[in-house]
């Protein structure tokens, strides 16, 4: 069996999250046994919740454990089987972590799934026809609920949440707005992805200046915002919402060091009778088919074209990783491990 390269948590960050959190060890890969599937990873996704779990504090999802292989969703082939639904060169999506090799339970059930690379590269199964795919599904379709016409924006606008969400809200005939760091990304969000307008918040980095921008950005007032970031941009969006207004909380990548993150006019939601939810994508595996049968569509047709960042082999992935929460990234972040 081969050796496997892995990534473990070595010890929790003490505010900012450094390399040498992270360990780089290697093992041998254990002899599978009836059931079991031997997958080789082509490619490992990294996305901004992976902080909070290295956290030791009170959330949604357990802690991650030091020692352990860090927690991802990964694609690649199935190198070995014995189990009879997976045969070898089989393409597969499942949560394989910051490892070369995973030996997965194959009657578990959701533990792995076989794609289809026909019309959709096996990386976008770990993006825009993946997890986050169908996290800027739910977050629009399920809670922000628009109706044509009305102004979304999202923040984190580039980001491979972000690019879905702009094309599954313009084809339900929304205005949608994005929020993201630069130039580039900004000139990317409405050249590429279709925005209808992007604001640099690296340009509009205070409450005063991020409310200004958003007021010409959305002449109509905001109706549904979906919330990767938190912080001062969460505060202006407040400001310009309107009555009845829906928000899809998703991340608070802003308070991801440990740092609260107050809002400075709650009474906002009162008066203008909002609808805040925050929500974890796992938990509502039951739309997972019907979000990405749409997202597999959008990317066949090209109305979804989603950019990506690659780093090379399993070493890069911490520094990757650090990158990512300091918005290095443009699209989605991806380890290539082949």
């Amino acid at each position: 069996m081969p050796r496997n390269q892995q990534i473990v948590l070595d010890n929790r960050p003490q505010g900012e999250a450094v390399a040498s959190n992270f360990k780089l060890v290697a093992v041998d890969t254990p002899a599978l046994k009836d059931g079991e599937v031997l997958v080789r990873h082509h490619f490992l996704s990294l996305d901004p919740y992976m902080r909070g779990r290295m956290n030791e504090s009170k959330s949604y999802a357990a802690s991650q454990g030091l020692g352990e292989v860090m927690i991802g969703g990964t694609v690649g082939e199935v190198a070995d089987s014995k189990h009879p639904k997976y045969a070898v060169g089989d393409k597969v999506v499942g949560m394989g972590g910051w490892q070369e090799f995973s030996v997965i339970d194959g009657n578990a059930v959701g533990a792995l799934r076989k794609v289809d690379t026909t019309h959709v590269p096996l990386s976008h199964y770990l993006g825009a026809v993946g997890m986050p795919g169908v996290t800027a599904w739910y977050g629009l379709v399920k809670i922000i609920a628009p109706k044509e016409g009305e102004t979304v924006v999202v923040s984190a606008a580039t980001g491979a949440v972000g690019s879905a969400f702009a094309a599954l809200a313009k084809a339900r005939g929304c205005r949608v707005v994005g929020i993201a760091g630069g130039p580039d990304k900004c000139k990317y969000a409405v050249e590429e992805l279709g925005f209808d307008a992007c604001i640099d918040h690296r340009e509009h980095g205070d409450l005063r200046s991020m409310s200004k921008a958003l007021k010409e950005a959305c002449p109509n007032g905001i109706d549904g915002y979906f919330e990767n970031v938190g912080g001062y941009i969460l505060d202006a969006v407040l400001l310009r919402s309107n009555a009845f207004a829906r928000i899809a909380v998703c991340g608070m990548i802003a308070g991801y060091d440990g740092q609260p993150l107050p809002l400075q006019n709650p009474a906002l939601i009162l008066i203008n009778r909002m609808k805040i939810e925050g929500f974890i994508v796992s938990e509502h595996m039951e739309v997972w088919p019907e979000a990405l049968k749409e997202l597999g569509m959008l990317v066949g047709t090209g109305k979804l074209r989603p950019r990506e960042t690659v780093a090379e082999g399993i070493a890069a992935a911490p520094e990757a990783f650090l990158g990512l929460l300091k918005g290095k990234n443009f699209g989605k972040q991806l380890v290539k491990l082949i």
